[in-house]
């Protein structure tokens, strides 16, 4: 049975930074992940970029995926990096490749059904990368798609937490929020944050993120039209 498979890339909100012991762990045959090369039952975390990687949105979104539609199987691809800007995730910088290289050795076991994104917070820390993330984000998506030969596939995006508007760096995060809200690609869907909490003034907690992958897994299902 072909695996539906999600890339997720951004930053440590994508790879998820929640506390495991605050939520109910999501537990399903049919979900899988990638790692080193293999598929394997997903249990979170599923990333490894960081010692303090925990509970992330994917789980939730896949899981609200197969309540939609329950005879798919699921493979996530994890490639966030917390702490990156998006100019390590233009075609050609590292984190592109290594996400595109991943991607590829993942697809042989399946089909892209998605690319889910959330990235921006490190972004909105300088007024000119605020001002320029909407067009360099859409660059990327652009050319990520034609190197994968998915131009069709749905890329849903992230809102960023409301709780950035008090952080002491993030004073563009409007700029960028914005910017996701209304990124100019085709086949694009906004998973808002709105009134999501947080835990440490930059990090959604594990409710928000299950909450948020659930979100994901609406604006997802719509543009495939389940």
């Amino acid at each position: 049975m072909s695996r539906d498979i999600m890339l997720l890339i951004g930053q440590s909100n994508m790879a998820g930074r929640g506390l495991p012991n605050e939520v109910d762990p999501i537990a399903d045959g049919r979900i899988e992940t990638f790692r080193d090369g293999q598929w394997q039952t997903a249990v979170e975390p599923l990333h490894n970029d960081k010692e303090t990687a925990g509970i992330g949105l994917s789980m939730s979104c896949a899981s609200a995926y197969l309540e939609a539609l329950p005879q798919a199987r699921i493979g996530l691809v994890p490639a966030a990096v917390g702490g990156t800007p998006l100019s390590r995730w233009m075609p050609g910088e590292d984190l592109y490749e290594r996400a595109l290289g991943i991607a590829r050795e993942a697809l042989g076991d399946g089909a892209l059904k998605a690319i889910l994104w959330h990235q921006g917070e490190t972004d909105a820390q300088h007024l000119e990368l605020a001002q320029s993330y909407g067009q360099r984000l859409a660059e990327m998506v652009g050319t990520l798609r034609q190197a994968l030969d998915a131009t069709d596939v749905p890329f849903v995006v992230g809102g960023l937490g409301d709780f950035l508007a008090v952080h002491p760096t993030c004073i563009h995060y409007g700029l960028v929020n914005d910017a996701l809200q209304n990124l100019n690609v085709d086949r694009c869907g906004f998973a808002s944050a709105e009134g999501l909490g947080e835990f440490d003034g930059i990090h959604f907690n594990s409710a928000a993120l299950r909450i948020l992958g659930q979100r994901y897994a609406t604006e997802l299902l719509r543009l495939v039209g389940a």
